[in-house]
């Protein structure tokens, strides 16, 4: 998709989620706060199909919008941050405790270090504003102190990622397993050297669904009853 084309949405995007909350809250008075959902997976599960059948069930089961973030537009955001910084300060005035955050980062990460503290931030200040799903770019760990954040994680076995990658895509099993494979190490690299967290540590995750026993919509509304039933 052209730059030109994808930049003005993000702004739109992120305006809109802005406003329905602003309306929201002014109708309620002082709301409790909103519920945030993160979705952690390792590559070659199906987390956006899922996280859009649970943004729309959850649409209708509340009453209230919801907004999925997913990597292309949390990175688009930070590339482009000067067209989007004013709708971001908006989102951003309540971070408690990003500078605190911010300074645990590993001094071993170099390159791309403004840009990934920038994206933390702008996680941190879109989690805080509540019905938001944000889908991987290690948002489990960077908002795991935030008491309205609740943590899922998608995990399957090696022959139904690569069956599942080979068939969205449109490529063979092997170029499959190793755009697998490559893709992992980079997920895995960003948790542990950036954030300095174990990519494989289970205990932050409220529920965690292997892929293979739970198609999206069983796992959509799994997720959708854990937050609303309590």
């Amino acid at each position: 998709m052209p730059e030109s084309t994808l930049i003005p949405s993000i702004d739109k995007r992120l305006g809109a989620f802005i406003e329905v909350n602003r309306r929201q809250d002014a109708l309620s008075g002082e709301p409790p706060p909103r519920p945030t959902i993160t979705i952690s997976r390792e590559f070659g599960c199906e987390a956006y199909p899922m996280a859009e059948l649970l943004r729309q069930q959850l649409e209708t089961r509340t009453k209230q919008s919801w907004t999925l973030m997913d990597k292309a537009l949390l990175d688009e955001v930070a590339k482009n941050h000067n067209l989007s910084q004013q709708v971001l300060e908006k989102l951003g005035e309540k971070n408690r405790f990003l500078d605190e955050f911010l300074s645990t980062f590993s001094p071993r990460w170099k390159s791309d270090k403004d840009y990934y503290r920038l994206l933390c931030k702008q996680i941190i200040a879109l989690a805080e504003e509540g019905n938001v799903i944000i889908v991987g770019r290690g948002a489990a760990q960077v908002t795991q102190r935030m008491k309205n954040c609740h943590h899922f994680r998608m995990f399957a076995s090696h022959a139904f990622k690569v069956s599942s990658i080979a068939k969205r895509l449109s490529v063979d099993r092997g170029e499959a397993e190793s755009l697998i494979e490559k893709r992992q190490k980079e997920r895995d690299r960003f948790i542990r050297d950036f954030l300095d967290r174990d990519p494989y540590d289970l205990n932050i995750y409220h529920l965690i669904f292997n892929n293979d026993r739970n198609s999206a919509s069983k796992v959509a509304d799994t997720i959708a009853d854990y937050l609303l039933k309590g």
